[in-house]
């Protein structure tokens, strides 16, 4: 859950600042910074379930750019969804769709890039302490 929340904040970051920049309204950016990353952090939770089991993960660990690409396809579409939803303008959400999940992608390659390295060192920890296991 730390990993989903911390990729979150992120998100909502960005999401924040490309929308208030598509729309020129703070009030709107808002909602579709708060609303779109939710959704999307939903979507984030199942996307990393999914590659939870033990073939994708090892997949996801040898190419990492496989995982990441799943999730922009994702993340694209909820994108496009939520600013289309929120702001009726094709266009807008359609932006939307292409720059803030193009920047998030890139963020969240490196957050993964983090976590793994993460995990890598925790379990080379409990290798060379077994009592602290």
């Amino acid at each position: 859950m730390k990993k989903t929340l911390s990729f979150a904040v992120i998100h909502f970051t960005v999401a924040f600042t490309v929308a208030y920049i598509l729309t020129g309204d703070i009030l709107l950016g808002s909602l579709i910074a708060m609303v779109e990353p939710m959704v999307n952090t939903v979507a984030f939770y199942f996307h990393e379930k999914a590659w939870d089991n033990k073939l994708l993960k090892r997949l996801a660990t040898n190419h990492p750019g496989r995982k990441t690409a799943s999730f922009a396809v994702v993340h694209f579409s909820v994108a496009f969804g939520v600013a289309y939803l929120l702001t009726g303008d094709v266009l807008i959400g359609s932006v939307m769709a292409m720059i803030e999940p193009c920047i998030n992608t890139m963020a969240y390659y490196f957050h993964e890039r983090v976590w793994q390295k993460k995990e890598r060192l925790s379990m080379m920890q409990c290798h060379h302490h077994p009592m602290a296991a």
